[in-house]
């Protein structure tokens, strides 16, 4: 039996008796599920005609100019926090008190707040006329403080020995914010930036509490303006638009999946240079310097010469 670092490894009966337990968790969620379906068929709420009225083109362009609704707010939002993260990041990294200060009370205070109360907030005060203008600049200020956090947690994590590289190579801290430090806190937290952004397109459908007509929102509508046998279609209006949600939040993630492995992929760094030649070896006889004229000569009589000299 192996051990894990976390727990060890169950045994013959431990294991038995964890399959004996996940089989009867799926069976009980099964019967759940089974339970329901079975409810919501005697209400009525699966009947066919309760899914026929997507079928009419009035209902697939309000849903369609909804997503693009909810895109439009979602772009906003996305580049809007991605750029006062970076801002806030680096003015909470900064040497200077007072924006040091100002940028961590500034992502204290809109972490804190609730977002649909900031997006409320926007709304009422400043942007009454403009919904999804509200929508985006309360996305954009509390995702913003969380993206801030994420780059800084990025940052800290480049060695230091990096950055005092840049400053021996007489760079400024703003050279090496943008050219050595951001890219690579960039590059290592991705994956949680882009969960983030997911996060920012799923928060999108708090716009309905300021009415505007997003995915949520037009569903409402949909279903609350739609009778089919006496009953309103909430169950299918729930289920088409559910869909949706999960199908937008799965091709971002791909999406991002696909960027991380590209920038792996990515050829960084300096080239290395290739070997140098080999020098030729010479024979032991020949490492003398070459004869000058009126030298002695090598070999042997060189030798018997010095002797009779001497």
């Amino acid at each position: 039996m192996s051990a894990s670092v976390l727990y060890d490894a169950p045994g013959p009966k431990a294991a038995v008796r964890n399959r004996i337990y996940a089989v009867a968790g799926s069976l009980a969620i099964l019967a759940l599920i089974a339970v329901s379906l079975v409810r919501l068929s005697d209400k009525g709420h699966l009947a066919p005609e309760m899914w026929d009225i997507f079928n009419y083109a009035g209902i697939r362009q309000n849903i369609a100019d909804a997503v693009l609704a909810t895109l439009k707010a979602f772009g906003l939002a996305a580049v809007g926090s991605l750029v006062l993260g970076v801002l806030l990041a680096v003015g909470r990294l900064s040497d200077h008190k007072p924006v040091r200060w100002a940028a961590t009370t500034f992502i204290e205070l809109f972490r804190s707040i609730p977002l649909l109360i900031t997006i409320y907030a926007i709304w009422v005060g400043f942007l009454t006329d403009y919904s999804m203008w509200a929508l985006a600049l309360g996305l954009s200020v509390y995702n913003g403080c969380v993206q801030a956090e994420v780059l800084r947690a990025g940052v800290n994590s480049v060695p230091k020995g990096q950055s005092e590289a840049a400053y021996a190579l007489g760079m400024s801290k703003t050279q090496v914010m943008v050219s050595v430090l951001m890219p690579q806190a960039i590059r290592a937290m991705l994956p949680t930036i882009i969960s983030q952004l997911v996060v920012t397109l799923k928060d999108t459908s708090l716009g309905f509490i300021i009415l505007y007509p997003e995915l949520l929102q037009t569903a409402r509508l949909i279903a609350s303006n739609t009778q089919v046998n006496g009953q309103y279609p909430y169950v299918s209006t729930i289920a088409v638009i559910g869909t949706i949600y999960v199908a937008m939040c799965l091709l971002l993630s791909a999406l991002a999946t696909w960027i991380e492995k590209r920038g792996r992929r990515a050829k960084t760094g300096i080239a290395v240079a290739g070997a140098a030649e080999t020098p030729e070896i010479l024979p032991a006889g020949s490492l003398a310097g070459p004869r000058t004229e009126g030298g002695p000569a090598d070999g042997p009589g060189a030798n018997e010469g010095i002797s009779k000299t001497d």
